[in-house]
């Protein structure tokens, strides 16, 4: 645990079965620790990490002081007793999430004997089987599959659940034997660890040679190998070295406005309480120097006070132990508690359940509940987001002719029958258009290959099930492509590191892979280098169409030209767009090449950019065949959710890497732009005169928005800005910034906000979290982005809140999000109904707390002037002890849990109502401050009309009725009567639970009071239990104070003679007070 660190690593080198060797290094071993404690560890951290909080720290002082006699007038356990019960409830809290938090004990073979994962070391030899987890980051060496291919799931990693493939270098394939993988003794240089998934760089060393490693030689930890007898691997990083534990860093903790000011509000409570102090300290110095010498010859000081400077610095002290409930110590605890049940509403709420994919609505986070209700912007993904993410092949263009007819419903169109002719077509693959099929059978070279390229350009895997053929595409966008590829006869069958098998129109054929180069989201597009039967080499690539055009040889203008035609048809349709092209390739341009792509591959500094170098050589001159059109559905709900969220006067941006005509399109669809608009603007320059020129145009058109949303807001503008508008290169490069640079990002801020709606298309995943960060900086509103790729992390993370999509792009962004769920139309519901009452019910609770609180509190403060500033407290230790934990804690937690203004329904149907949150009217400072003056008030009362009516009243047989008991009961009875009164008027929805918190906390005093005032008690605890007898005046004060009759309290009148002091200073502080008149 506290072993020294090593010094961070330049590079790695692992050598094989030699631990000595690697012992050198101090790498990490494979034991993880992914719980904060142990038995013994548990209770010191815990409580170090709890009293790093300032409120546990400042009451750990004051007890600390009341352990000193001569400052503390009240006994440790009023202090103790909430304290304890604080730390104890967060500890049993950690102690749960950190026990959830352990990872099961996992075994791997290892030197042909059992390990657990623990003892596993770098370098050393290890075996899996099939569906096995990786036990740590492995070079795979050999494999029970040919050509030391292994299969596996990397759902851990990146929630995707299709299979990818993993190969062994060719020389270690053979090692399979468990002898002769003992004699390995090859050594690994390679890059330090990291948290990059999709990238690993190094060489092996072994019989003088040295052989190039890339990430398709790493078994990382955290992925299942599957359809695979066993294969064997050598450990190069362990334990919180590897990729895995390297992406489990922090994430940044997200905090909400409401923490921010309850932080500020408590700094100012605790300001005044030392105010208090202040004033009650003067005031002791005056009493005892004026007053309290006349009675020093028989109630001398006790040590070490021999002034009266002396005595009131101890007397500040003594008030700050007192006046110390003004500081709430369970205000805290009372929130993550009534959070914890809001996120359990969420959980449990069946309106957001998905009864197609079984998925629940889930909270991941309980700090940001009444953050969803003061949401203002949100930033939305459109592909899987709004639409389904469930491709389906639609049209395409193929040499400057268009296919495709769409289903009307005033022409009812028959979908075509490929099974007629082709056993190995899709069952579930529609098309309408004959003319294709006719094109194919034809046998038109442009069609054949067209489909040729959807067949082999791809990373899909083939399974086996029941005799039928499917297809595990990482994409939904490559499995259609695919699967239309398939139903014309140009069938994916199979795939080996080497060669990729296809049944064309019924015939066998094997190409040779000489190449992929894959896909990414800089170089927006994927290529294969083939050979086939023939012996002709051929490059095909599919991409985005502003990327492919650019790479096209100049005699395909006039093609280029027809099929842009196309596709900005397509894309106004709404479809998702790709351009095919290919390349033919002499075996003198291919070995030329593949020598460069040899050198880069093996490159172990900037390898990533010496490969795209390499890509961008051979993806040249190439010849273009034609455009796909795939179709992509809205969700249901999601035209009136947006309608809805828009009524709330919630902002939406869609920020898409689609092309312009299809992020319009969509806009229309789903309501987000309508005909009815004043005006749509278009920002699409491409440079910064342009850009600046453009959004200044549209600046001066759209009108600054209102101060308040409130106001009436300019909203029928629309903004549309392209990514190269935004931002012109990758920040990495030395490109130019446009919208958002710094002299120019007020001015695109400004006109975006005036506009109902705003669309950022052909944007990056970084681009996207730059445009969220940008609102986030310069409005102080809250922000919420939802996303459902890995391409939406960073803009999820980025924003207040953040929301995951379950859908058919793994759980990426579930992993990264605060809330998820499996339909953009659960956002209503989450914004409007959870949202909404979290937020009032947060309000709420924070409102009657400090009035509460402040209640009980001042009341000690009047009593001071009254008591020769002695620092009697006005009620008895145990009502101090149990006011906060016992008589008023549950009807606060049930109104902060289940409070409701309206129902469900009336959130939904009028939006309206989502306003306050936004413009954080429930709770501010001035709530603060009402709040705080109703306290005072209140204590005023609860403490003037007991000592107007006691100062004067006597019992039937003349004895005077002012004693101390009598009082403090009263004042006591009359707070806990008041604040439950108040709490009932303030409660706006009633419950069950409701009704017996209140009442029952009504009898819980009542139940105390009398038994702890009976003489049983006192003849069992004589010293602790110093009240005995009952008054019968009490209950008529109570009374009072409940009518608040204004003539009984003008009727008070205050005789400055009158002074409430005590017969001993020093005892006065401990047991009795009288008043004397």
């Amino acid at each position: 645990m506290f072993r020294k660190r090593p010094p961070p690593e330049e590079e790695r080198r692992v050598r094989a079965n030699d631990r000595d060797y690697n012992e050198k290094f101090q790498y990490a071993s494979n034991c993880i620790m992914t719980s904060k404690y142990n038995i013994i560890t548990f209770l010191p951290v815990n409580l170090f990490e709890q009293f790093q909080e300032v409120a546990n720290t400042y009451f750990l002082f004051l007890l600390i002081l009341q352990l000193i006699p001569q400052i503390s007038s009240l006994s440790w356990f009023t202090t103790i007793v909430p304290l304890v019960l604080v730390l104890s409830i967060t500890a049993v809290k950690d102690a749960t999430d950190d026990y959830v938090s352990l990872w099961h004990t996992h075994i791997a073979y290892f030197n042909c004997q059992k390990e657990k994962w623990m003892n596993v070391r770098v370098g050393d030899i290890i075996k899996l089987e099939n569906n096995q987890f990786v036990a740590a980051d492995l070079l795979l060496l050999s494999s029970s599959e040919p050509h030391g291919l292994c299969y596996i799931e990397t759902a851990e990693l990146d929630g995707e659940t299709n299979m990818k493939v993993r190969q062994s270098l060719s020389v270690t394939s053979e090692l399979g034997d468990p002898n002769n993988l003992a004699q390995f003794d090859g050594e690994v240089v390679c890059e330090p660890p990291n948290n990059k998934l999709d990238r690993f760089c190094g060489t092996l060393y072994w019989k003088d040679c040295k052989y190039p490693l890339s990430n398709q030689n790493m078994l990382l930890r955290g992925c299942v190998l599957r359809n695979t007898e066993s294969c064997y691997g050598l450990v190069i990083f362990a334990g919180p070295d590897t990729k895995l534990m390297q992406n489990s860093g922090r994430t940044k903790f997200k905090r909400t406005s409401i923490d921010r000011l309850m932080n500020t509000l408590v700094l100012w409570i605790f300001g005044f309480l030392v105010c208090m102090g202040v004033i009650l300290a003067i005031g002791n110095a005056v009493w005892e120097k004026e007053v309290g010498a006349l009675f020093q010859s028989f109630l001398p000081w006790d040590p070490p006070v021999d002034n009266f400077l002396f005595s009131a610095f101890l007397s500040f002290w003594s008030y700050v132990i007192i006046l110390n409930t003004v500081v709430p110590i369970s205000l805290y605890v009372s929130v993550e508690v009534i959070r914890l049940g809001h996120s359990y509403f969420i959980n449990w709420d069946r309106r957001m359940f998905c009864s197609r994919s079984n998925t629940a609505a889930e909270a991941r986070t309980t700090t940001l509940n009444e953050e969803l209700g003061q949401v203002e912007y949100i930033f939305s993904d459109k592909t899987g987001t709004l639409t389904q993410n469930i491709m389906t092949f639609n049209k395409c263009s193929i040499n400057g002719h268009t296919y495709g007819e769409e289903q009307h419903m005033a022409v009812i169109l028959m979908a075509l029958d490929f099974s007629a002719w082709n056993p190995l077509a899709a069952r579930d693959f529609c098309f309408y258009d004959q003319s294709l099929l006719d094109a194919v059978m034809e046998g038109e070279p442009a069609v054949h290959e067209f489909f040729r390229v959807l067949s082999l350009c791809h990373t899909v895997m083939t399974i086996s099930s029941d005799g039928r053929l499917l297809y595990k595409a990482q994409s939904p966008d490559e499995g259609a492509l695919v699967t239309a590829a398939r139903n014309f006869g140009f069938v994916f069958r199979s795939r080996t590191p080497g060669t990729v098998t296809t049944q064309e129109l019924g015939k066998a054929v094997t190409y040779t892979l000489l190449a992929i180069l894959d896909f990414n989201n800089i170089r927006k597009r994927m290529s294969v280098i083939v050979r086939n039967p023939e012996g002709r080499i051929r490059l095909y690539c599919k991409g985005a169409d502003t990327v492919l055009f650019e790479r096209l040889h100049s005699c395909n203008h006039e093609l280029m030209n027809v099929t842009s035609d196309h596709l900005n048809e397509y894309a106004g349709d709404g479809l998702r767009t790709l351009a095919v092209a290919y390349r033919d390739l002499s075996e003198e341009q291919w070995e030329e090449w593949s020598e460069h792509f040899r050198g880069a591959d093996k490159a172990t500094d900037c390898r990533d950019d010496r490969l795209a170098a390499a890509y961008e050589e051979i993806e040249q001159d190439m010849m273009l065949l034609g455009a796909t059109a795939i179709e992509d559905k809205l969700q249901e709900g999601v035209p009136e959710t947006i309608a809805i969220l828009s009524l709330a006067n919630i902002k939406i941006w869609v920020l898409t890497g689609d092309k312009q005509e299809t992020a319009v399109n969509i806009g229309y669809s789903c309501k987000m732009l309508t005909d009815d608009m004043t005006e749509i603007f278009i920002v699409n320059g491409h440079t910064v005169q342009s850009v600046r020129e453009e959004l200044r145009y549209n600046g001066d058109v759209c009108p600054a928005p209102p101060p308040s949303l409130l106001e009436s807001i300019s909203g029928e503008f629309a903004l549309i800005i392209s990514g190269h508008s935004l931002v012109e290169y990758f920040p990495l490069s030395l490109g130019q910034a446009h919208a958002l640079e710094a002299d120019m990002e007020r001015e695109f801020l400004e006109t975006a906000c005036a506009c109902r709606a705003v669309i950022c298309c052909r944007v990056t995943p970084l681009q996207k979290a730059l445009v969220v960060e940008l609102v986030k900086r310069h409005k102080k509103a809250v922000t919420l982005a939802i996303g459902d790729g890995a391409n939406d992390v960073s803009m999820i993370k980025t924003a207040h809140i953040g929301v995951g999509i379950s859908g058919q792009e793994g759980i990426q962004a579930v992993l990264a999000s605060d809330y998820s769920f499996s339909q953009f139309r659960f956002l209503q519901r989450l914004l409007l109904v959870h949202g909404r009452w979290s937020y009032l019910r947060m309000c709420r609770f924070l409102c009657y707390f400090f009035y509460k609180n402040f209640a009980f509190t001042m009341v000690h403060f009047w009593f001071g002037f009254f008591c020769g500033f002695s620092a009697q407290t006005v009620y008895d230790q145990y009502f101090i002890t149990l006011y906060n934990i016992v008589y008023t804690s549950l009807p606060v937690l049930a109104m902060g849990i289940f409070d409701q203004d309206v129902p469900e329904q009336r959130s939904l149907e009028y939006p309206k109502l989502y306003e306050p949150g936004q413009l954080n009217l429930l709770f501010n400072k001035r709530e603060f401050f009402i709040c705080i003056a109703q306290g005072i008030y209140t204590s005023v009362v609860l403490f003037f009309i007991p000592y107007g009516v006691l100062s004067h009243a006597t019992q039937s047989n003349g004895v005077p009725l002012a004693d101390y008991q009598t009082f403090a009961v009263t004042t006591a009875t009359a707070l806990v009567i008041v604040v439950s009164v108040q709490i009932a008027l303030d409660t706006g929805y009633w419950t069950a639970i409701n009704h017996f918190f209140i009442w029952g906390s009504l009898g819980t005093y009542f139940t105390i009071l009398f038994a702890m005032h009976s003489s049983i008690l006192f003849n069992i605890f004589p010293k602790q239990f110093h009240f005995l007898g009952e008054s019968a005046l009490w209950p008529k004060c109570v009374a009072a104070i409940l009518n608040r009759n204004p003539q009984l309290i003008t009727s008070i009148q205050y005789v400055s003679q009158a002074q409430l002091i005590s017969y001993n200073i020093c005892k006065c502080r401990q047991h009795y007070s009288i008043f004397r008149f």
